[in-house]
């Protein structure tokens, strides 16, 4: 869920084009817009406690002020954006490196043609994000593609920044994933059960069901991790945990070409 708030009349109409230019994006997208509040902290800090992604349009000093007595940490507050009521500026105040909200931002300001103000470290801004999918034999390229976008939606991603489709050995002439990474341009890379174990302590979901009909905890969220550690040469990260249709599973792992720094260094 995405929240709007604005404390202007000149905010208020900046909140409705946004949200507008937002549920154009798919039916899968849930907006709200409020103006002026009340109480104004108390209904921002009650969305962010709840995980939700909020676009303040306001002073950056109010969004901070408002936001400061609820802050966690970078691993667990959702992103935050700040807007000036005239959309030139689009600021990541909160989570742009672990809660997406460098990329988030990156899309709001292109939707709005604002400038980007942020300020988080170069290398950081310039993650490898890799894909893992587990599917039934046949699935349809239609289903996964499906699937992959809402998956990649969820975290504020697109096709455009991943770079690779990976999955275990036995899916090496899946033709539903291998047409869905040619229809891509992306790669589609398999790996052993051998291979993937070598993650297995990085896992969110293992399920002994699927070690004991494939020999490895869990394919989606291995396969991402492995391929994106391949893909660095440095420690990834789940940043979606297996996600499942009836047909399918989906991962999305992330890591930071060397030197970069480690992670947790910046936000």
């Amino acid at each position: 869920m995405i929240r709007i708030f604005a404390l202007t009349d000149a905010g208020a109409r900046l909140g409705e084009r946004l949200k507008a230019l937002l549920l154009a994006q798919g039916p899968d997208t849930e907006v709200s817009f409020e103006l002026k509040p009340q109480p104004f902290a108390e209904t921002v800090q009650t969305a962010f406690g709840h995980g939700e992604r909020l676009i303040l349009i306001c002073a950056t000093g109010i969004a901070v002020r408002t936001l400061a007595p609820v802050l966690m940490d970078k691993y667990r507050d959702p992103a935050v954006l700040v807007l000036d009521e005239q959309g030139q500026f689009v600021i990541p105040l909160l989570s742009g490196h672990e809660g997406g909200a460098n990329e988030w931002g990156r899309q709001i300001s292109d939707l709005l043609k604002a400038q980007l103000a942020m300020t988080t470290a170069q290398p950081y801004l310039q993650p490898v994000y890799t894909v893992g999918m587990g599917c039934e034999r046949g699935c349809s390229q239609e289903h996964l593609l499906e699937f992959l976008n809402q998956c990649l939606s969820q975290q504020g991603l697109t096709i455009d920044d991943i770079v690779s489709i990976n999955s275990i050995d036995i899916k090496v002439d899946e033709q539903g994933l291998i047409e869905l990474a040619q229809s891509l341009g992306k790669s589609f890379q398999t790996y052993s059960a051998q291979v993937l174990a070598a993650v297995n302590d990085q896992l969110i979901n293992p399920s002994q069901y699927v070690y004991d009909t494939v020999g490895v905890y869990g394919v989606a969220e291995s396969a991402a991790l492995w391929a994106a550690q391949q893909a660095t040469g440095t420690e990834a990260e789940l940043i979606q945990a297996k996600l499942k249709t009836p047909k399918a599973t989906c991962a999305i792992a992330r890591a930071y070409p060397p030197g970069a720094g480690s992670i947790g260094e910046q936000d």
